[in-house]
């Protein structure tokens, strides 16, 4: 490795150690979101979707109507179950 290159890399090493540490977000509700969905198609049907912290920053304990749904999904997961359970009506 080269003198500069090394030079390069120690300075940016001194750089992140004599910094301030990055700010961690605080800690998170345990309710982080809620989904309401009425359906109309078929007289009016409400459905609740609360989705809980988990460990992982990225991943959700959903509940649907009080019931518990899935213990750890993610953001993607829960809209691909509501196209799922939510099919289309066909056209008259």
């Amino acid at each position: 490795m080269s003198r500069k290159l090394r030079a390069m890399r120690d300075a940016r090493e001194r750089r992140r150690l004599e910094g301030v540490e990055p700010r961690y977000p605080r800690e998170l509700p345990s309710l982080r979101r809620t989904l309401i969905i009425i359906d109309y198609d078929f007289g009016r049907v409400e459905h609740r979707i609360d989705l809980y912290r988990t460990p992982r920053i990225d991943c959700y304990r959903a509940v649907a109507d009080g019931v518990e749904w899935k213990r750890r999904v993610g953001w993607s997961k829960v809209l691909a179950g509501l196209r799922v359970k939510f099919p289309r009506v066909r056209a008259p």
